[in-house]
């Protein structure tokens, strides 16, 4: 038998020699960080699938777009409707990126506030409380950063930490639960919240008429999350994380920056990457720790699309309602980016569905290509 320091006794004989060295990284079971609470926050305007599509026809038939094909890739994304940032007449109006930024700069101010606060409130900690605020997006600039903002807004204390994350797109909310539980190993003592606001709404390029773009323009909504983490206390406990990172895939999902702001990139070999890589990432992540899929009891993840669901659920062969949450986030709001994972996650939470020892996977995909893994237990 391997003697590790922060391994328990009782748990050592079920565990190989690789799996022990692995697990002593991530505490014995009673400092492994803990998530105390996740919160969601959406805009107040809200428009029908259908209300959307109309505008659309309304702006492209200018352009001489082929409109029964975007009514047909619109009503594919298995998405019933969306909350936006602005009322839908509102964005005709933006004509620079200087305007739609401007706007995500409030808009996301605003919902990050709430989200925080509410997530505060449902961990029972106050503003002053916090000593680490992560902040991730890919859909708006701002410097100083949105968290920044939120230290005025929310009276943080003047030595809060921050750290503020651009660029991982979808694969942020589950990326940003990983590195909130690396710091808090290292400072059990304290408490830090993920904040995640994606305005998709305002990165639309309205003269962009080709396949992505229309792809895009039906699937991504706007919203925010918020996730409450301690060292110590009560909740489901982060075990372990992992990234992989795929060589050569840079094209498969991103943003082209151009003179109007966020040109999407969106290739439609996403399905494929997924289902070539995911089944290899999670079986290798989850026999590291002495585990398979079989004791997974909870799947937390990201609403990529109709087409990336299914390639998750065939890659990881999932009974049918294992995915439920995510579809079920998917069609009511859209995919949210880096925060539809949370909201997947909220979802589970407020259910009370998962009982003391149950474990689960959160996991994201996103630009890179990449993927972020994350093993509960409660």
């Amino acid at each position: 038998m391997v003697a590790t320091g922060g391994v328990k006794d009782a748990i050592q004989p079920r565990l190989t020699r690789d799996a022990l060295a692995a697990y002593s990284c991530y505490g014995d079971g009673v400092t492994a960080p803990v998530i105390r609470s996740v919160a969601r926050a959406l805009p107040p305007h809200y428009a029908d699938q259908e209300r959307l599509i109309a505008a659309f026809r309304e702006h492209w038939s200018k352009r001489h777009f082929n409109l029964a094909r975007l009514e047909d890739l619109h009503r594919a994304v298995g998405v019933d409707g969306r909350h936006l940032a602005l009322p839908v007449d509102d964005y005709a109006r933006l004509e620079s990126f200087e305007a739609r930024n401007s706007a995500w700069m409030k808009a996301a101010t605003d919902l990050g506030e709430t989200a925080v606060r509410r997530a505060l409130a449902a961990a029972k900690l106050s503003p002053a409380d916090l000593d680490h605020i992560f902040f991730v997006t890919v859909t708006g600039l701002a410097t100083p950063s949105i968290d920044a903002r939120l230290c005025n807004r929310l009276g943080l204390k003047p030595s809060i930490k921050r750290t503020p994350i651009f660029g991982l797109g979808c694969l942020a909310g589950a990326a940003g639960t990983a590195r909130m539980s690396d710091y808090l190993r290292a400072f059990e003592g304290h408490h830090a919240v993920l904040l995640a606001v994606e305005l998709c709404s305002l990165t639309l390029q309205r003269e962009d008429v080709s396949v992505a773009n229309v792809v895009a323009s039906g699937l991504f909504g706007d919203g925010a999350a918020a996730m409450v983490m301690s060292g110590r206390g009560e909740g489901p406990r982060v075990r372990a994380t992992a990234s992989s990172f795929y060589k050569d895939t840079e094209r498969v999902m991103g943003w082209d920056f151009v003179d109007g702001g966020f040109k999407v990139v969106l290739s439609a070999t996403v399905p494929e990457v997924v289902h070539a890589h995911v089944r290899e990432d999670v079986d290798g992540f989850l026999k590291t720790h002495g585990l398979d899929r079989s004791r997974i009891a909870h799947w937390i993840v990201h609403t990529g699309g109709p087409k990336v669901l299914r390639a998750f659920e065939s890659a990881l062969e999932l009974p049918p309602d294992a995915l439920e949450r995510s579809w079920k986030s998917l069609r009511e709001v859209g995919n949210l980016s880096s925060a539809s994972v949370l909201f997947v996650l909220s979802d589970l939470l407020e259910s009370e569905k998962a009982k003391p020892g149950d474990l689960g996977v959160l996991m994201a995909m996103g630009p890179g290509f990449c993927a972020e893994l994350v093993l509960l237990e409660w």
